[in-house]
């Protein structure tokens, strides 16, 4: 085993073991395992199985249940934008397709050089500013394509953090 593989194993056997809540659950588990990595990678799956003594189709049925839960590692930058249907009604779509453009992605999804990921989020409880977009956790109220595109730009020219030094 690499010494990649051993360090994201022992990350996600630390993130099973040091669950607070008294109840230890499949979900409480893969909340746990991606709260730790940012995602929930195959390897999970199998410890998780072993954890809470399931199966591993049982593990992967609850994995797969919930729509937030993300199986790739997810880019340096996260962008959500929001389709309620206050910021539907306001624009969302054409900002949607802006960021999408931009990111040369079909919708959701991470970019092939893993500097943005993209999701769609049905509210970002912001109405009173929509269309609204979140950029690394940081809400932007009343955004238009123009502006989205430009942010979205922004951070793909943003340097890897071991590029930033030369590294």
């Amino acid at each position: 085993m690499t010494s990649t593989a051993e360090g994201l194993r022992q990350r996600i056997g630390r993130a099973l073991t040091e669950q607070k809540q008294k109840t230890i659950t499949v979900l409480s588990c893969l909340l746990a395992v991606e709260d730790e990595l940012g995602y929930i990678p195959e390897e999970a799956v199998d410890q998780v199985s072993r954890f809470t003594k399931s199966t591993v189709n049982d593990v992967w049925g609850v994995a797969s249940f919930y729509t937030n839960f993300r199986f790739e590692p997810p880019g340096r930058n996260s962008v959500e934008v929001c389709w309620g249907p206050t910021c539907h009604i306001l624009g969302a779509m054409n900002v949607i397709d802006a960021v999408s453009q931009r990111l040369d992605l079909p919708g959701e999804g991470t970019t092939a050089d893993r500097s943005v990921s993209l999701r769609l989020n049905t509210c970002l409880a912001a109405c009173g500013n929509g269309p609204v977009m979140s950029v690394n956790h940081h809400l932007i109220g009343r955004v238009t394509p123009e502006r989205a595109a430009k942010i979205v730009d922004d951070l793909k020219e943003q340097p890897s953090p071991g590029e930033a030094h030369g590294g």
